[in-house]
C-alpha cells in the first residue's frame, strides 16, 4: 500500500474532478510532483492545466480539490494553495506506519529479482599502460550502473573487452625489447602494469628524439619546403608526426613489423606478447581489487578482432550493406543522418566496427541478454550510433536494447592528462593520494583513538575510497568533470565521507541504546518537522532506484544519499533521541535511525562504497 501513494493521490484527484466538475479526466491530465521545501506538504498537484477542464481559476480549483481530498483520503491531513499549486500534507499516521511496517526492512527499496538479463561492459583498457583516472571514472560508472540495475531487479552480467593487440601494444613490447635490458617488475620492484606503462612512455620519448633529429636532415627540409599551407615549423611538424611514423621512422617501422609478426603467429613475438600482457593483467587485478570491482566474463580483442565478417556477409545478402568496386563493404546510413560507413576493408580485413558487430552477437550467444550497456567515453558517441544502427539493420534480436553509457572526460585541477607523455594520474597513485588525504583529515579528530592501528587504517581506507568514488559518481555521466582529491574528503561538503558520517551517527546511537525494546514506537502519534522530512525522503527511495535504473544514471543515487544524510544531520540537531520525553519517542526515533542507516548503506553499496562503523 505504501508504495502506491502517488497513484492513490492521482486517483483521488480524478475522482474529485468528476465529483466536483463532472469531468472524466485521465491520469495524464494530473500533474503530481514533490512539494517545494519552502511550503508545507509532501506532494503538489499542479492545477494550471485543469483550468481548461473545470473552467475555473487555478486557485479555486486547488481549494476545492484540497478540501475534497482532505475529506475523502485518510492519507491527506491538510492542504494549502499557492497560486496554481495545491500542496498536500500527508498524515502523520501514514508516515509512521510506513516507517514501522515498510522502511524498517533491510531490503527496503530493492526490487525482486527477475529473469531479465542485462550485460554491462566497462573498463576495457589497453594492455600498454596502467589504469588511470579516466579509467577510474569508467570503472566506477560501469560498476555502479550494474549494481543499480541489480537493485532494480535485473540479472546483470559484468564484462569487459581487453584491448590486448595493436600498434600501441607493440610500442611497449619493442621498447622493452630494445631498452629493457632484461628487467622485470620483480627485479625493479615495480607494480607490473606500471612497469609496462613505463616502456610505452619510453617508446614515445625515443620516438620524439628520433623525430627531432630527422627534422634536421635534407629529406625533412625538402618535405617542409613543399608545405602548401606554409605553416610555421612547430605546427607543420606536429601535423606531420603520424606521416613520419608510418613512412620514415625506424622505430615506427619496427613496431609495425612486430604487429605483422604477431598477426602471423611468430612464436618469439607471441611469447613476448604473452609475457608483457601477463604482467599487465597481474597489475590490473590488483587495481580492480582495490576498487572493489570484478567481472563475470572477460573478452579479449586478440580473440574477437576477426569476428563480425559473417555478419557483414549476411548484411550484404539482405541488402543492408553494399560492396564497392575495390572490394570494401559499406553501409549507407544517410537516412539515419550517419553518412556512409565502412564496415570491411578492400583487402577483407576487419575494422573496429566489424569486431564490435561480432562481439555483440557473441555476448548474446553467451548470455541471451536483450539489453547491453556500453560504458565508453563520449569521444565514441558516433561509433556507437553507427554500431546500434547497423545491428538494427541486421535485425539482431537485441538491437532495440542497446545503450551507450556515454561520459565526459576527467581533468585534474592542473589540467588534462596525456598518456604518451606520462602526465596521467595512475589509478593506484590516485587511490593512495585520497587515502592519504583521509589520513590527514583523521588526525584532526579523536573519534577512533581507542581503536587499534589496523582498525584505524581500515576505516581510513574506507573513507578515502568513499571520497574517490562519490566525488566521481555524483557528477552526471554526460558532464566533463575535474577531480580534486583534497576537496573529496571534506566532511562538511557534498562528499562520500559526509554521507558515511551520517551512517556512523546512526550506528553510534544504536550502540549507546543497547538491546532496547522498540515495540513502544507503535504508540508514537505526532511527528516533528525533521522527522517528517526524513521519512518522506526515505519514502522516495524505491521509486528513485527504479527511475535511476531506467536512466542508467547512478549519480541520482549519489545525490539522494547526500540529501538523505543532510536530512539525518538536521534531525540529529533538531530532536533528542535517547533523551526524548517518552519511551514511544525514543523507540520511534531509534527505529527511524535504523531505517535511515539501512538505506544509506544500501544506496552507497550501489555506488560500491563501504560504510564504516566509526570515523
Amino acid at each position: 500500500m505504501t508504495q502506491q501513494l502517488p497513484e492513490k493521490l492521482t486517483s483521488g484527484v480524478l475522482a474529485g474532478l468528476e465529483t466536483l466538475y463532472g469531468i472524466n479526466a485521465e491520469d495524464k491530465d494530473v500533474t503530481l510532483q514533490s512539494t517545494r521545501r519552502e511550503f508545507d506538504g509532501e506532494f503538489t498537484v499542479v492545477t494550471f492545466p485543469l483550468t481548461r477542464l473545470a473552467r475555473k481559476k487555478p486557485e479555486q480549483i486547488g481549494a476545492e480539490l484540497g478540501e475534497y481530498l482532505k475529506e475523502t483520503l485518510p492519507e491527506v491531513s491538510d492542504y494549502n494553495v499557492i497560486k496554481g499549486f495545491l500542496n498536500l500534507v500527508i498524515a502523520d499516521r501514514f508516515w509512521i506506519q510506513f516507517l514501522l511496517n515498510t522502511a524498517a526492512a533491510d531490503t527496503f527499496g530493492i526490487a525482486e529479482k527477475t529473469d531479465e538479463r542485462v550485460v554491462v561492459e566497462f573498463s576495457s583498457p589497453n594492455t600498454n599502460k596502467p589504469l588511470h583516472l579516466g579509467h577510474v571514472r569508467n570503472i566506477l560508472l560501469g560498476w555502479s550502473t550494474a549494481q543499480l540495475l541489480t537493485a532494480a531487479g535485473f540479472d546483470v552480467k559484468k564484462v569487459q573487452i581487453i584491448n590486448d593487440r595493436g600498434i600501441a601494444i607493440c610500442k611497449s613490447m619493442l621498447a622493452w625489447q630494445r631498452f629493457g635490458d632484461g628487467a622485470t617488475p620483480q627485479s625493479t620492484g615495480t607494480k607490473p602494469d606500471h612497469f609496462v606503462g613505463e616502456y610505452y612512455v619510453q617508446f614515445e620519448q625515443r620516438f620524439q628524439e628520433e623525430y627531432r633529429a630527422w627534422q634536421q636532415t635534407p629529406a625533412a627540409a625538402a618535405i617542409r619546403s613543399n608545405d602548401p599551407k606554409q605553416r610555421d615549423a612547430e605546427e607543420f611538424w606536429k601535423s606531420y608526426k603520424n606521416t613520419y611514423f608510418n613512412t620514415h621512422s625506424e622505430l615506427g617501422a619496427a613496431a609495425k613489423e612486430m604487429l605483422l609478426k604477431w598477426e602471423d603467429g611468430d612464436p618469439e613475438t607471441v611469447a613476448l606478447w604473452n609475457k608483457m600482457n601477463g604482467w599487465v593483467y597481474e597489475g590490473f587485478e590488483e587495481t580492480y581489487r582495490r576498487l572493489g570491482v570484478s567481472f563475470d566474463k572477460l573478452y579479449y580483442e586478440s580473440q574477437t578482432y576477426l569476428l563480425g565478417k559473417d555478419m557483414v556477409e549476411a548484411g550484404l545478402e539482405k541488402g543492408a550493406f553494399y560492396r564497392k568496386e575495390d572490394g570494401s563493404v559499406f553501409a549507407d546510413l544517410s537516412d539515419a543522418k550517419l553518412d556512409q560507413k565502412a564496415i570491411l576493408r578492400s583487402d577483407g580485413t576487419s575494422l573496429y566496427i566489424t569486431q564490435d558487430l561480432g562481439t555483440a552477437r557473441l555476448r548474446y550467444d553467451d548470455f541471451g541478454a536483450k539489453r547491453m550497456v556500453y560504458t565508453v567515453a563520449d569521444e565514441q558517441n558516433y561509433h556507437f550510433q553507427v554500431l546500434f544502427e547497423l545491428l538494427k539493420r541486421l535485425e539482431e534480436p537485441y538491437a532495440d536494447g542497446l545503450f551507450h553509457l556515454s561520459y565526459g572526460m576527467v581533468d585534474l585541477p592542473t589540467g588534462r592528462m596525456k598518456s604518451r607523455e606520462g602526465t596521467v594520474v595512475d589509478a593506484d597513485d590516485l587511490m593512495d593520494e585520497v587515502i592519504q588525504e583521509a589520513y590527514q583529515s583523521s588526525l584532526e579528530r579523536e573519534a577512533t583513538s581507542e581503536l587499534s592501528e589496523e582498525e584505524r587504517r581500515e576505516i581510513i581506507r574506507k573513507v578515502g575510497m568513499a571520497a574517490l568514488k562519490f566525488q566521481i559518481i555524483k557528477v552526471g555521466p554526460q558532464k566533463r568533470m575535474t577531480f580534486d582529491p583534497k576537496e573529496s574528503v571534506d566532511l562538511q561538503g557534498q562528499t562520500g565521507p559526509y554521507v558515511q558520517n551520517a551512517y556512523v551517527r546512526t550506528r553510534a546511537v544504536w550502540r549507546k541504546a543497547g538491546d532496547r525494546d522498540l515495540s513502544a514506537a507503535a504508540e508514537y502519534t505526532q511527528l516533528e518537522p525533521a522527522e517528517r522530512e526524513l521519512i518522506s525522503h526515505l519514502y522516495a527511495y524505491p521509486t528513485l532506484l527504479r527511475d535511476a535504473a531506467q536512466q542508467y544514471d547512478p549519480s541520482v543515487v549519489a545525490m539522494y544519499c547526500y540529501e538523505l544524510a543532510k536530512h539525518l544531520h538536521k534531525f540529529w540537531h533538531d530532536v533528542s533521541i535517547l533523551n526524548a520525553d517518552s519511551e514511544a519517542a525514543i523507540a520511534f526515533r531509534l527505529s527511524l535511525c535504523r531505517a535511515v542507516g539501512n538505506v544509506l548503506k544500501s544506496g552507497m553499496n550501489i555506488l560500491g562504497i563501504e560504510m564504516p562503523e566509526r570515523m
